[in-house]
């Protein structure tokens, strides 16, 4: 996954992306300003935006307003020093999918981002199954027909990005630009390495073969068509 936070103090944007990285295993890029951050939320499919109301250059209110103005599904998360029911209600309905007021537990705005990840892709519980296959998306663990799988944390990565879209190609570009920051480009010829570990270990004596290469596409996980 690859999130964008946009946050002008520089200790807290640096916190937010080293914690972020290390917590849950996703990308980070930052922006400074509103501006860059619009700019950057609009050029790139981001899985998710932690947004501070208070920025230099466009408010946060102005970047998230434009954002669904230009039809941006991405799901936000308003960081606000303000916590009146007022202002809360205003931010939902601009179009903010949670808000945390500062100061906030770091553990409650992991859970949160989780949240509005999966249920961007249609997911109610972090539980991800294919057949046999399940992903637990906040103990980040595996198992296969009831027996864990040990995965190197890129391999997780890939996997729980082919599970939230279980059922759909993936391209080797969209997977690439949701793993990696803005650098993903010279990750490109990695990618397949990754793959190739987790079929190795969730598809070896596995049956069925969960795991499949569309030609020219990409990737998907999903069960054999029969």
């Amino acid at each position: 996954m690859r999130v964008l936070i946009v946050e002008d103090e520089e200790r807290l944007a640096q916190n937010l992306q080293k914690g972020i990285q290390r917590l849950a295993g996703f990308a980070v890029d930052v922006a400074r300003d509103g501006a860059e951050g619009l700019h950057l939320a609009l050029a790139s499919d981001y899985d998710a935006v932690i947004l501070d109301l208070m920025l230099p250059e466009m408010s946060g209110q102005k970047v998230l307003s434009s954002l669904r103005a230009a039809n941006s599904r991405v799901p936000v998360i308003v960081l606000t020093a303000v916590d009146d029911k007022k202002s809360v209600v205003e931010l939902l309905n601009a179009g903010a999918d949670d808000y945390l007021a500062k100061p906030f537990d770091f553990g409650e705005l992991i859970a949160r981002l989780k949240a509005v990840i999966r249920r961007r892709q249609g997911h109610a519980t972090p539980i991800l199954t294919t057949g046999d296959l399940q992903l637990d998306i906040n103990a980040r663990s595996v198992t296969r027909g009831g027996k864990s799988v040990d995965l190197t944390p890129m391999e997780y990565r890939v996997l729980e990005y082919l599970m939230m879209r279980t059922g759909a190609v993936v391209s080797k570009t969209e997977l690439l630009e949701h793993l990696y920051d803005y650098n993903w480009e010279k990750f490109s010829n990695v990618l397949e390495v990754f793959v190739s570990g987790l079929r190795r270990k969730i598809d070896r004596g596995g049956v069925p073969k969960l795991i499949h290469t569309v030609r020219g596409h990409g990737y998907v996980i999903r069960l054999p068509r029969t």
